[in-house]
């Protein structure tokens, strides 16, 4: 959830729902509608018509709250002046298919840094900055509110996740490989082994020599959401001081959570980059807008969240508006 102020060309409360990292709902305050995004949660929501109904009262009675709550915010931190700034929530919980596992997050964000989170094993909130002391006090001393997040979110939470699990099975169950490329932008630059279209985002990517996986003279990028919901990631290799005669002895692998693999040998032939060699190297013009992407998703991934069920309070007010 992700409510901000003076921010041009940007909604000032959204929304979005995630179900294993896919992009499943979306809301702002520009159209008030809570769409679901995937063909499965489509369906979904016509079986589970009330539960829609509710989350999408709740989601427009909490873009109250967050827009009242900016204005606390501001004057906790004592700010006056009209500027960008951004409150956000980050609420779910995860669960384990093969040990029925749950984790549990709830965390509060303002301008980018951490605010106030829960400890469900605890119960206790925690309070990283001297102004969410005050906010940390007074819910840690109210059990009942305590109780019914640590409900919402190891229970009702759970319940709905394995429900939308069992009815995207065919989607989020599946195992997609992907594509690997080598990219270089410059004869200098470090070389890019690229991944992309895989599915799940449970994977490794990493360089190897003979069978050795290295770990020295690596940079390992994240994983990253692609626009169809599958996903991609980067490792890069620095090549200074690489002999001609060891290219062979050099591998990128892709390994998919249950074992799958795909192997790309080095190869100068098979390097795609900007710049064009006299040793089969490929010149296309491809590394600029590729490795663009990565940067622009980069920042769409900040702005997420997770939003599951709350019951609204009468009058469609949170009681905990006031920290």
């Amino acid at each position: 959830i992700t409510e901000s102020s003076q921010v041009p060309n940007f909604p000032e409360f959204v929304v979005v729902g995630l179900v294993n990292e896919l992009q499943a709902a979306y809301y702002d305050s520009n159209t008030r509608r809570l769409v679901p995004k995937l063909d499965w949660m489509k369906k979904a929501t016509e079986k589970y018509s009330a539960f829609w109904e509710i989350a999408a009262q709740v989601t427009m009675g909490n873009q109250q709250f967050f827009k009242a709550n900016i204005e606390i915010m501001k004057k906790l931190f004592n700010q006056t002046e009209v500027c960008v700034h951004v409150n956000q929530c980050m609420t779910g919980c995860e669960w384990d298919d093969e040990t029925d596992e749950v984790n549990v997050y709830w965390q509060y964000g303002y301008d980018g840094e951490d605010f106030i989170s829960l400890d469900m094993k605890t119960e206790t909130f925690i309070a990283p900055v001297p102004q969410a002391v005050p906010t940390k006090h007074k819910w840690d001393n109210d059990k009942a509110f305590i109780a019914s997040q640590k409900y919402r979110y190891t229970t009702q939470c759970v319940n709905w996740l394995k429900k939308f699990v069992e009815f995207g099975r065919s989607s989020l169950m599946r195992k997609d490989l992907p594509s690997v490329s080598l990219l270089q932008k410059t004869p200098s630059s470090p070389l890019t082994c690229h991944a992309t279209g895989f599915y799940p985002d449970r994977a490794d990517l990493f360089w190897k020599k003979d069978e050795e996986e290295l770990h020295e003279d690596v940079v390992r990028g994240e994983i990253l959401p692609n626009h169809d919901g599958s996903f991609q990631m980067s490792v890069d290799l620095d090549l200074s001081g690489l002999k001609d005669e060891d290219w062979g002895r050099y591998s990128c692998v892709f390994h998919l959570a249950g074992g799958q693999e795909v192997s790309k040998r080095l190869d100068k032939r098979d390097i795609r980059t900007n710049w064009k060699t006299n040793d089969g190297g490929v010149n296309i013009g491809l590394i600029g807008g590729v490795l663009g992407g990565i940067a622009v998703l980069a920042v769409i991934g900040c702005i997420i969240g997770f939003f599951v069920y709350k019951k609204k309070h009468p009058e469609g007010k949170d009681p905990h508006q006031d920290h």
